[in-house]
């Protein structure tokens, strides 16, 4: 796996600065350990049950399995097995639309449809890419969540590493008619996907509209996974 996570952060899901405005950000992994309140390990028994945590669980499982298929498996089979889950867990048309912003209700529908289908690819694409290779680590759900507003909450998650630091990776939480979704992704605690990637969404939609950013995420699709089709 890529210790550095580079692009985890571009991963996608709620514009972060109403969450500061909050302070929601201020108890962090750390302060929950010191607090005493305990974490779990993921299992695929308690996905699916109805709490926010659930699909955090799932999906944290499922990039596992990836992890331990690592490069002895093709990029397009763990695109298989990875992508049901992502659908599953995020809200990737609430994460896409959060991301280009107000301007996403004046595009026309084909070019809504086109970038959906794009950015979808690239947001699995970009999960592969990081986690690409299993030395020992594992996942950790902190069983209770934070209220952020709106409706949505915090789930605290970390990627335990072995001799190393661990990685905050937290998940913004909606519930919708298919139950909890994710967002957003916050990492370190705070570093927001959508934040990121709204401002890089933003220059290429001002230098070349849809069909600019549309060529970007397929072009990142293919250097992440080497080549594969869209």
């Amino acid at each position: 796996m890529n210790d550095r996570l580079q692009s985890l952060a571009d991963l996608a899901p709620a514009d972060l600065a109403p969450a500061n405005r909050r302070g929601v950000l201020t108890l962090g992994a750390g302060a929950l350990l010191a607090a005493g309140i305990p974490w779990r390990t993921a299992t695929a028994q308690t996905a699916g049950n109805g709490q926010p945590a659930a699909p955090v669980e799932q999906m944290n499982n499922a990039l596992l399995a990836v992890m331990k298929a690592g490069g002895r498996t093709p990029f397009s089979e763990r695109y298989r097995m990875l992508a049901p889950v992502v659908e599953k867990v995020f809200d990737l048309q609430a994460v896409l639309e959060r991301s280009v912003g107000l301007s996403w209700g004046t595009l026309p529908d084909a070019q809504k449809t086109v970038l959906a289908n794009a950015f979808r690819r690239y947001t699995i694409s970009s999960y592969l890419a990081n986690f690409d290779s299993f030395n020992g680590q594992s996942f950790q759900v902190s069983p209770t969540v934070r209220a952020v507003g709106d409706g949505e909450v915090v789930v605290d998650s970390r990627l335990m590493r072995v001799n190393d630091d661990p990685v905050a990776i937290d998940y913004v939480m909606r519930r919708g008619p298919d139950g909890w979704r994710a967002v957003d992704v916050l990492t370190n605690g705070a570093i927001s996907r959508v934040a990121v990637q709204r401002s890089d969404f933003r220059h290429l939609l001002s230098d070349g509209g849809v069909p600019a950013l549309t060529a970007s995420l397929e072009s990142k699709v293919a250097t992440l996974s080497g080549g594969m089709p869209g």
